[in-house]
């Protein structure tokens, strides 16, 4: 049972099986033994090392499990701080700004309304996954069982519902340059995707915008009281945007923004419609938080565009290369005290939000930055957006490794290979494209991203590839 719904970087089923109550109680148990004792491994033994941070999503599930969590953090002698219904980033904001060992949020994401599960971080927010934590916590869950748990209210934690509201709506405001918004006026629309920024999207900027002088926010699928999902809350599927779009243009808003479910992804379209790729936003966000930081580093996704690494350094940063995944990024962003960072995937990280992601910190920088910046969101895209891309790829392929194996045979005396995440072959400069592959790792898939200066040499590389891959995946 733990085993199928332990992955990579969290916890995720379908409730309530293999996902249930049983379950939660013992990665309660599990998690808490875990982070108080890494905690106090490091030398933190101040009261707090001994509190859990937990929040929980909209889904019907999540108060019944956020629930036997918090029963099983206080059956192992940790306690609990309940910061109630929030989104994943405000976990990370209540960890560092109460100063505990860790915390839990209880949410899936972008699944399905019937899937749910868990994000455990580490004392500072920094992520658990598979080879930082939760392996262990796993080991330890397994062994915990509530039937044969005889109750000790000597040495049990406590649970604390604490309201920081307040404090989180500062610190997210504190990304905003209201003068900018103020002078420009900007009209936004939001698709909160029935997810988490139904809720703090009006906590902090106000319903329809209306805490922030000059901002207009039109409300999309706002109301999360029913747990359901108009569309897919996952805004990387271009088909999940398609009223978004539609809203903009018929309103005539500056730009559009679609919410993950739990509110800590976002990509933006521009007035016209069109859909930002991450990279190209994580380009222009970087020189504008370096025009505040100068010469401080970005970390990037490394299946971004050419554009991210030529964009940071033309302003004076330092480009930092990371691995998918923001058990990666989030280690590199601190490693290199980085100014910002973005993923492919809509996460975006800020130095000041302790190096974390955060989907309504990106929506008031990229507000910010837009309102100073005078121009059309596509117009300020554009010149970014400069090199063809083929998107992801997915190929099916039984030997993965094998064709990975002759892939980097082929190559290897035409441009430079890197194996940071897969391989990487990169002829940009002699030849004009280069490409990453990297392997799915829960399905048997290759992913293809390939980048070139012109479309002709693209669809070139592509046809060149492909054939080494396995079958395309069509969708």
């Amino acid at each position: 049972m733990l085993g199928a719904v332990f992955k990579a970087y969290d916890i995720r089923g379908v409730y309530p099986d293999p996902l249930n109550e049983n379950l939660a109680w013992r990665i309660g148990h599990g998690s808490a033994s875990y982070l108080r004792e890494a905690a106090e491994s490091a030398g933190e033994r101040q009261p707090m090392m001994r509190y859990l941070v937990v929040g929980r999503d909209m889904r019907t599930s999540s108060p019944s499990l956020a629930e036997s969590l918090e029963k099983g953090v206080t059956a192992q002698g940790g306690s609990v701080i309940d910061v109630g219904l929030v989104d994943t980033p405000f976990v990370y904001f209540a960890i560092n700004r109460l100063d505990c060992a860790g915390g839990v949020m209880v949410t899936a994401s972008h699944n399905p309304p019937q899937y749910n599960g868990f994000k455990i971080s580490k004392r500072r927010a920094k992520p658990v996954g598979e080879a930082t934590g939760l392996g262990e916590i796993r080991q330890r869950a397994a062994m915990a069982d509530p039937a044969r748990h005889t109750p000790d209210p000597a040495n049990e934690g406590r649970i604390e519902q604490r309201d920081l509201w307040d404090a989180y709506k500062e610190h997210v405001r504190a990304f905003l340059d209201l003068e900018a918004i103020g002078k420009r006026k900007p009209k936004i629309i939001i698709d909160a995707s029935n997810g988490m920024a139904g809720t703090s999207v009006p906590r902090i900027f106000g319903r329809n915008g209306s805490e922030i002088p000059g901002l207009e926010i039109g409300e999309m699928n706002f109301d999360n009281s029913k747990g359901e999902f108009k569309h897919e809350p996952n805004p990387l599927v271009a088909a999940n945007l398609a009223d978004l779009r539609k809203r903009v243009v018929k309103d005539g808003a500056d730009l559009g923004v679609c919410f993950d479910g739990d509110a800590d992804r976002c990509v933006l379209v521009d007035e016209t419609g069109e859909i930002i790729g991450c990279d190209h936003l994580t380009a222009w966000m970087a020189g504008c938080f370096l025009k505040q930081r100068p010469g401080g580093a970005v970390v990037y996704d490394l299946r971004a565009s050419k554009a991210v690494e030529e964009e940071v350094a033309k302003a004076g940063g330092k480009p930092i290369k990371s691995r998918v995944g923001h058990v990666f990024m989030k280690g590199l962003m601190a490693d290199h005290d980085a100014a910002f960072g973005g993923e492919l995937s809509g996460h975006f990280y800020f130095r000041d939000n302790f190096y974390a992601d955060s989907g309504v910190i990106a929506l008031a920088g990229a507000l910010s930055f837009f309102s100073a910046d005078g121009r059309k969101l596509s117009e300020i895209i554009r010149p970014i957006k400069r090199y063809p891309q083929s998107g992801e790829i997915n190929f099916e392929n039984e030997d993965k490794d094998g064709a990975l194996e002759e892939l980097t045979d082929k190559f290897r005396k035409v441009g430079r290979i890197e194996m940071l995440d897969g391989v990487t072959v990169d002829c940009f400069d002699s030849q004009g494209w280069w490409a990453n592959i990297r392997k799915s790792n829960t399905e048997p898939l290759l992913r293809l991203n390939l980048e070139a200066k012109d479309d002709e040499t693209l669809r070139r590389k592509i046809d060149e590839i492909a054939p080494l891959l396995g079958e395309r995946v069509e969708h």
